[in-house]
């Protein structure tokens, strides 16, 4: 398969990118282009609006400030992720670049992993420490000072710089053996359960998406991931679509995450009509007295 075929739903998924280039620029350089990135996402970076009155400073809330510890990413003994939402998240960022550069996924990530390092290339794990999968942006806070404000800046800075480094890394350096295999699996899934889940994205998702797929690529691939996980390697669904979403707020903006989990619950309810449907048929049929 030379790479993911488009129909419907996805059928502009190789056109313009102007749009979603200005809404995934630090997805796209840790993929496309390895120099480190700038600040992710304007909807989850802080941004600073002045209040005249009260001359309070709003910023928009980067919830890894105020998360404890406890919500750091599981290393294992090798000092490598060991948890599944890494998993998931490499194979998300892997379908929306394939999808970027109109190739199959297996295939780059494959070339990913084989890829050689670049001669002095030095890989600082201590970042995966301070890399936070839980990282979403919040609601607005108010600070009283422009240092405080500006503090929240520099921290937001620095998690994007770890989030570039971490993302573009050799993935053998980042991510164990068993979730590498992992990642593969749902690549695989994907690539095989395509074309279906096209048809099923086109029946459950909002008519603006329609009309502006090149604009929702990662969304879409947040779909087609968490579709195929439940209907090939038959996940719980509710273990899914909360990954899915929690995804989605880490990437997305506006009214993503709400919209993703509106869509796969309905994918689930039919899937379910469907299941229920065909053994109904099953009972009804007699066998032949012969």
């Amino acid at each position: 398969m030379e790479g993911i075929r488009c129909s419907s739903v996805l059928s502009c998924y190789y056109s313009s990118k102007t749009h979603f280039k200005l809404r995934h620029q630090a997805l796209e350089h840790c993929f496309l282009s390895l120099p480190p990135p700038p600040p992710r996402h304007p909807a989850s970076r802080p941004k600073v609006r002045i209040s005249l009155p009260s001359m309070a400073l709003q910023v928009q809330d980067q919830q890894s400030f105020h998360k404890s510890k406890e919500m750091l990413p599981k290393i294992d003994k090798s000092g490598r992720f060991c948890s599944p939402r890494a998993a998931r998240e490499l194979a998300l960022l892997i379908v929306y670049a394939s999808c970027l550069q109109g190739s199959d996924p297996i295939r780059l990530f494959e070339k990913r992993i084989n890829a050689a390092r670049e001669p002095g290339y030095e890989f600082d794990k201590a970042s995966l420490l301070q890399y936070n999968h839980m990282s979403f942006g919040g609601p607005p806070v108010t600070t009283h000072s422009v240092e405080e404000a500006d503090e929240l800046l520099r921290s937001d800075e620095q998690d994007s710089a770890i989030e570039a480094e971490v993302l573009s890394a050799p993935p053998k350096l980042v991510y164990s053996k068993l979730l590498l295999s992992f990642t593969r699996k749902l690549l695989v899934a994907i690539v095989d359960k395509w074309d279906n889940h096209v048809l099923a994205i086109d029946k459950v998702v909002p008519s603006n998406w329609k009309n502006e797929p090149a604009g929702r690529i990662l969304e879409l691939s947040i779909l087609h991931l968490a579709m195929s996980e439940i209907t090939v390697l038959g996940t719980r669904h509710p273990i899914v679509i909360n990954e899915a979403v929690d995804l989605a707020k880490r990437f997305c903006d506006g009214a993503a995450p709400r919209i993703i989990n509106g869509c796969l619950r309905t994918f689930v309810k039919d899937l379910a009509g469907t299941s229920t449907a065909q053994t109904s048929n099953s009972k009804l049929e007699v066998p032949l007295q012969v």
